[in-house]
């Protein structure tokens, strides 16, 4: 059994601290009170080591966690996933200017590349059923064989879908031409545990996982990990450069909680597989219900019910259940090791109740193609340009100056450099929640 070496250290030394140093609210008064956690919120003391220069307890709980995810070594950062991307890509921009990415990335890969300097070469898959697959291995192969300037590959694996990407094969690519093959693993945490089926830690040189998705952790919680020891440095220089130097000793010490938890208690992963497969078959012939590779990513499928998925998910959340999101076609159920059989009965007879009502029969809308756009010049070259604000319609033939997309899954529809599409412009109109939408204009390089 692991011990939460973190959580034990500030839980112990909490009871007899003198507050003389930061945070203002001094663990007193009504803020104890609301906030419990309080007394472990503190800074970097001498009882409680230093993340950026760790040399004691934080120091053997990452070694902790290196050993049970199998990697060279881990980090653990208080900022979420984001600035674990960035470090994968402050890594690769010391090997090339170029990076392979995919379409379907998260908006941090963008601004990585943004800050970095980094021209991402656009890889999209084919749409089938509404969600894109993966891109052409062959297609990502010719273009690290034509290009030596090109790092490496940062692919998001699982996506927002649960779909899992063939790591196994871009690894060898990746290898074979003696380049990176970065991992954006915040979906996926969990997949370190059970089977390892899809886990990146056995094929990336450095992943990132987000604990705080699947784990049992505190919202911002993640962990880099890095197999590759060539680029160690980077990835820890990287990590320096992004992390905040205040980070959150009460999600550090759940970061390492999360970790240890399914290591002390495998048997939640079987439960929690178990209990989606129940769940699976109960829902056979009555609710169309889609899992891909990732059994913590669970799908209703609004289009063969002939139903808004819009109402559906109103209608949910009336009823005190709240879904991840909902694209017009899927929502999306996020689940984790920590589900329970009785939770996902409870949502069935929930959707079974709403999906009956017989006055949302016909009130489905088909989502347009997920855009493929004409990519004219390159990221870096629309980002420098002068730019201007305009109204939707009017950015049509327009080339897109910074990105645009929906949120949630934060994935960008019309990419910097990119010439803005009618389809792109209909996908944006339509959505709910957008990033790079300003009162309904997005920004176009100017004239």
């Amino acid at each position: 059994m692991y011990d939460y070496l973190i959580y034990n250290r500030l839980k112990k030394a909490g009871v007899a601290q003198k507050t003389f140093h930061i945070p203002g609210h001094k663990d007193k008064g009504e803020f104890k009170k609301l906030f419990p956690v309080s007394a472990m919120d503190v800074t970097e003391l001498p009882y409680s080591d230093n993340l950026h220069n760790p040399e004691e307890v934080i120091a053997s709980a990452q070694r902790d966690i290196a050993e049970i995810l199998g990697a060279g070594a881990s980090f653990i950062t208080t900022d979420g996933s984001s600035s674990g991307v960035y470090a994968l890509l402050f890594a690769a921009a010391q090997r090339g200017n170029k990076i392979i990415v995919m379409r379907n990335s998260h908006q941090s890969v963008w601004t990585g590349c943004r800050l970095l300097g980094l021209e991402p070469l656009i890889v999209q898959g084919e749409e089938v059923e509404g969600l894109l697959c993966f891109p052409d291995l062959e297609e990502i192969e010719k273009l690290i064989a034509a290009d030596p300037k090109i790092a490496g590959v940062l692919v998001t694996s699982p996506d927002y879908y649960g779909k899992i990407a063939p790591l196994d094969k871009l690894s060898e690519i990746t290898k074979n031409y003696n380049r990176l093959l970065l991992v954006d693993e915040a979906h996926g945490a969990h997949l370190a545990f059970g089977d390892k089926k899809g886990y990146a830690g056995l094929y990336a040189d450095a992943w990132v996982d987000g604990a705080h998705k699947t784990l049992p952790t505190l919202t911002q919680g993640a962990i880099v990990s890095v197999n590759n020891g060539e680029i160690y440095p980077y990835i820890r220089d990287g990590i320096d450069t992004f992390r905040t130097t205040s980070p959150s000793y009460p999600i550090m010490a759940s970061v390492e909680y999360g970790v240890k938890y399914y290591a002390n208690y495998p048997l939640k992963i079987q439960n929690a597989k178990f209990a989606v497969e129940s769940f699976l078959k109960e829902c056979e012939g009555v609710l169309p219900m889609v899992v891909h590779d990732d059994y913590t990513k669970l799908l209703l499928d609004c289009k063969p019910l002939d139903i808004s998925a819009e109402t559906v998910l109103s209608m949910l959340e009336g009823r005190g259940t709240y879904a991840e999101l909902c694209d017009g076609r899927y929502i999306l159920f996020y689940l984790s090791p920590m589900i329970e059989l009785g939770e996902l009965r409870d949502l069935k007879r929930k959707l079974v109740s709403i999906t009956d009502n017989k006055k949302l029969a016909g009130t489905y809308k088909e989502n347009p193609p997920i855009p493929s756009a004409d990519r004219s010049y390159s990221f870096q070259y629309a980002l420098k340009k002068p730019c201007e604000l305009v109204e939707l319609e009017d950015a049509i033939g327009r080339m897109c100056a910074k990105n645009a997309g929906v949120n949630p899954p934060c994935i960008p529809v019309i990419v910097a450099g990119e010439m803005v599409t009618a389809a792109a412009v209909r996908t944006l109109e339509g959505a709910k929640h957008t990033f790079g939408v300003v009162d309904g204009k997005i920004y176009v390089v100017k004239k």
